[in-house]
């Protein structure tokens, strides 16, 4: 199967879900024009509050559309942009890509994965015992977290839904996703 963009939102606001846009515009350096994480330096509350002059490695946030398939098996609805996402995607496993694969997006986007979302308190507000269901264990008992991956901007474009995907992967060794 190819891999292809589903959806693509943003959102002004800090709010935790993200409308579906009929396309957003990527920035080199920045992220997502006119998305509350738009910027060079750390734009998520918390992480502000720790040490604002921080990189900004959360510039894209990507989700697979195949764990809204999973989650509806569990009783959850879940929507294209209703988990703060930017980008959700269709025939990739994002997941298991490693830091420093790249992305590209549409005609002209790169994006560089960066990590992991480590999901946030804010899930559960959003539907009750989501949290759960986004983590999961390994064979050896280590957290996996489901909720979709970071990346940052390298090359500027617009990207829209039914946009493919095409992956370039980094030099080996590969260095596994850690949460950003």
């Amino acid at each position: 199967m190819n891999a292809i963009v589903t959806a693509v939102s943003r959102s002004s606001s800090h709010s935790f879900s993200k409308p579906n846009q009929d396309s957003i515009h990527l920035l080199a350096g920045l992220g997502i024009e006119g998305d509350a994480h738009l910027g060079t330096t750390v734009k998520h509350r918390s992480r502000v509050a720790k040490d604002p002059t921080q990189p900004n490695l959360r510039q894209v946030h990507l989700i697979h559309a195949e764990l809204f398939d999973e989650l509806t098996t569990k009783g959850f609805a879940v929507a294209a942009g209703e988990m703060g996402e930017n980008v959700t995607t269709h025939g990739i496993d994002l997941l298991s890509l490693p830091a420093g694969a790249r992305l590209l997006l549409g005609e002209s986007a790169v994006i560089e994965v960066t990590g992991l979302r480590n999901p946030c308190v804010q899930i559960d507000r959003f539907q009750k015992g989501l949290m759960k269901a986004v983590l999961g264990k390994d064979e050896q008992g280590n957290t996996i977290r489901k909720s979709g991956i970071m990346a940052i901007v390298l090359e500027s474009g617009e990207v829209r839904p039914g946009d493919a995907i095409r992956v370039e992967l980094p030099a080996e060794p590969h260095r596994p996703l850690e949460v950003v």
